[in-house]
């Protein structure tokens, strides 16, 4: 499965298992929790199948987790290796508890290439079955070399044809997306569409894996139904996901800091409260404070203006009733989108000074209404 461009924090999410292909790999700590489950799942029932293996039934079935992990591994390489051809440079590949995904730093896409760097993992997995396959069909096996090579088979075949489903996060998804972005021009519109086929998905994934079985009386496998709802919660996250970060980057172009931020004014930091009441602290315009180089220090804060009774307006310095704003907390009114988001991130502080080309202040602007604009929520 591989996954847009962009950074994925912690140093500790699992152990390097080295580079191939120039391209780091990581095998995450939660991994070893889906190769317990599978030995202590199937290990039993091998050895149910298969007594003369005794102990060593629980050996062939973390031999078979092991598998699952190079098959899912050479499905990542296959979306690195194929994107590497686009120009895309791969970030580094994880695999994990769900099977894995690739990480790109930052790329322009196209929606033909972006099917193809989708389709390039199961398409990896298809060519793995068709070995299997011919060794199965070719060699005459015995043993737990038959077992394994049958499950080497079949799980590569049953990766490649889920992957395939025309939903996100799943690599067919991809198709879905860019057939609508081929349509539309819109790659957001392409990813929400895609979102929602993925959440159909999930809905028949679990009406037809676990609710009908059940309502017609039909056993219930533990183990399976378990399964099959825990890949249900991760395909509907994945498909959230994608559906909210599409959101995100069609509402990204109108935050702009000019157009978000409420007025403001900007008087010098040796002014007296009775000059920033007539500069409008306290008719609904933002005071803010600025260094003998015109540089945003701080803001009045009106409710302490308030305190401060008129007979002393005129004595008491500003700076009595303003507070400070994170060194180099202002902007360009002008800046906006990926830019002005990121720019502010590497900022202390909630608020920032918002400046014309000229310097002058125009404006106050405050994180919760950039995080607003963006999630299409109203601030509290």
């Amino acid at each position: 499965m591989s996954v847009e461009p962009g950074a994925e924090g912690g140093r500790r999410e699992g152990i390097r298992l080295g580079r191939i292909a120039g391209v780091p790999v990581i095998l995450a700590y939660s991994w070893f929790l889906i190769a317990g489950f599978t030995v202590l799942v199937y290990g039993p029932t091998l050895q149910a199948r298969q007594p003369g293996l005794g102990i060593g039934a629980y050996f062939v079935a973390f031999a078979y987790a092991v598998l699952l992990l190079a098959s899912v591994l050479v499905h990542e390489l296959a979306h690195a290796l194929t994107a590497r051809a686009f120009g895309w440079p791969s970030q580094k590949i994880v695999l994990n508890l769900w099977g894995g995904h690739t990480q790109f730093e930052s790329y322009t896409a196209s929606p033909g290439r972006s099917v193809v760097v989708a389709l390039a993992g199961p398409a990896a997995n298809f060519v793995l079955a068709a070995v299997g396959w011919l060794v199965v069909t070719t060699v005459h096996l015995t043993g737990v070399a038959d077992i394994l090579v049958n499950i080497f088979m079949w799980a590569n075949f049953l990766i490649a044809v889920f992957n395939v489903l025309p939903g996100l996060p799943l690599d067919g998804g991809r198709i879905v997306e860019s057939a609508v972005w081929k349509a539309t021009g819109s790659q957001e519109k392409g990813t929400i569409a895609a979102g929602w086929t993925g959440r159909g998905i999930v809905v028949c994934l679990v009406l037809f894996g676990v609710v009908i079985p059940a309502a017609q009386g039909s056993p219930v496998d533990l183990p399976f139904a378990m399964v099959t709802l825990l890949v249900a919660v991760f395909l509907w996250q994945g498909a959230s996901a994608a559906i909210r970060h599409a959101g995100f980057r069609t509402r990204l172009p109108g935050v702009v800091a000019g157009r978000l931020a409420v007025p403001a004014v900007g008087i010098p930091n040796y002014a007296t409260v009775e000059q920033a009441v007539a500069a409008g602290a306290q008719g609904g315009v933002a005071v803010v404070l600025c260094a003998p180089d015109g540089k945003p220090q701080g803001v009045v804060d009106p409710s302490a203006v308030d305190r401060v009774p008129p007979a002393a307006r005129g004595t008491t310095p500003v700076t009595a009733v303003g507070y400070a704003l994170a060194p180099g907390a202002y902007v360009p009114d002008t800046a906006g989108g990926q830019e002005l988001v990121q720019y502010l991130a590497q900022l202390a502080g909630t608020e920032y000074a918002v400046v014309d080309a000229g310097g002058r202040v125009v404006g106050l602007l405050s994180q919760r209404d950039v995080v607003a604009a963006i999630s299409g929520r109203q601030a509290r």
